[in-house]
């Protein structure tokens, strides 16, 4: 009896013929105030590729000013425009993972790398007509949801706001922190609510220096304390991890999968915040995640007052195995009068946000609000 064949799929060829740079202005419904300072609007680079028929959208999560990270609106906008988009103009691709090594000649600028590449993935997810967060490999069939709140002008309008997230059903606080804004806050939100669970973010606001203030964080049984000393700096993380009780997470230090190899060898943290617009996209982000794994050590997906196409982006990310701890992924309502997608993201009374099954994110951007908000639009095709 003649032995049956294997059945032969071909693999799906993603040519893309064009690619659209948008900046889109979108005003805040509160303000939101960090270390860095205090932003009312966003300013936003969304990114649409149109391969065989689907368009995929990413965006950029670059932020107004180079604050946050050296890349900002105005090193994104030329380096897509003059690098980027050419290098994937110029051939064919089996995947959004085919991304990174066609960008790799062109050194740093993840957050210009990440806005195309997530575009690739979301429509390679519509063409092959699979919900995005199954393309990655994605488990979980909701995610669980923290807030982030930013600093406020008294602690009794953050006392205020807390108190509105946590009737909102949102399962972790995290509150921004810098000196001057830290012990005392931490001091009327345990006096108010002893045993939500709590941290906090520095976005390296401190020093080593402070190690002994640092220290006094340990009295508030807090989650996580996020990036307190310097962006660029692992090993010294790992100091003063050995010095205080309190988990350290990095953020802005881990931009790939190296370096959260390192952080947790050395021991610098004990949590990674895994912005996947940080990293430079999808296949680096899920990279990072797979080290995690190895290490036994949890993650969570950061935000970056995205609009609801990195939202969208951020919720398909988290369905990955080792996401165990609340993210940063919140309702489309905190932030924007009127997101880009339908539907916008919400969050049920419990804290967790369901996944679509839908093709792509599972969100339809709004094509006809993302021209209203328009301010430049540019489109590069294949060949000229």
């Amino acid at each position: 009896i003649a032995k049956a064949m294997p059945r032969y799929e071909p693999q799906l060829i993603m040519k893309i013929e064009s690619i659209t740079l948008r900046e889109i202005h979108m005003p805040l419904v509160h303000f939101f105030e960090t270390s860095f300072g205090r932003v009312y609007s966003r300013r936003i680079l969304l990114v649409s590729v149109e391969a065989d028929g689907v368009r995929g959208w990413g965006e950029c999560v670059a932020g107004e000013d180079p604050y946050y990270s050296p890349e900002w609106t105005e090193t994104a906008w030329p380096t897509i425009k003059h690098y980027l988009a050419p290098l994937l103009l110029q051939s064919e691709l089996d995947s959004g993972r085919d991304c990174a090594a066609r960008f790799a000649r062109v050194r740093g600028h993840r957050m210009a790398k990440a806005a195309l590449e997530n575009a690739v993935w979301d429509a390679e997810a519509r063409q092959k007509q699979l919900p995005l967060w199954k393309l990655l490999g994605g488990t979980r069939r909701e995610i669980a949801c923290g807030v982030s709140i930013g600093i406020q002008d008294t602690p009794e309008q953050l006392l205020q706001k807390i108190e509105t997230e946590l009737a909102a059903g949102y399962r972790r606080i995290k509150i921004k922190v810098k000196p001057g804004w830290d012990l005392n806050v931490l001091e009327k939100i345990r006096a108010r609510w002893a045993d939500i669970v709590l941290s906090v973010d520095a976005n390296s606001a401190y020093t080593l220096d402070e190690v002994e203030h640092l220290r006094k964080f340990d009295a508030f049984n807090l989650l996580m304390i996020e990036q307190p000393l310097w962006n660029d700096e692992i090993y010294l993380h790992a100091r003063l991890q050995k010095a205080i009780q309190t988990a350290i997470c990095l953020d802005e230090s881990i931009l790939n999968a190296r370096d959260a190899d390192f952080a947790l060898e050395t021991g610098a943290c004990r949590i990674i915040n895994i912005k996947v617009g940080r990293v430079g996209g999808f296949s680096e982000a899920k990279k990072i995640h797979d080290v995690t794994v190895r290490h036994n050590v949890p993650v969570w997906c950061g935000g970056m007052l995205e609009s609801g196409v990195g939202r969208g982006h951020n919720i398909a990310l988290s369905t990955l195995e080792n996401f165990r701890l609340p993210g940063d992924v919140s309702a489309s309502k905190r932030y924007w009068k009127e997101d880009i997608i339908d539907p916008e993201v919400e969050v049920r009374a419990d804290g967790m946000i369901a996944i679509s099954d839908a093709p792509g994110t599972g969100y339809q951007v709004r094509e006809e609000l993302v021209r209203k908000f328009t301010v430049r639009e540019e489109t590069f095709r294949a060949g000229k």
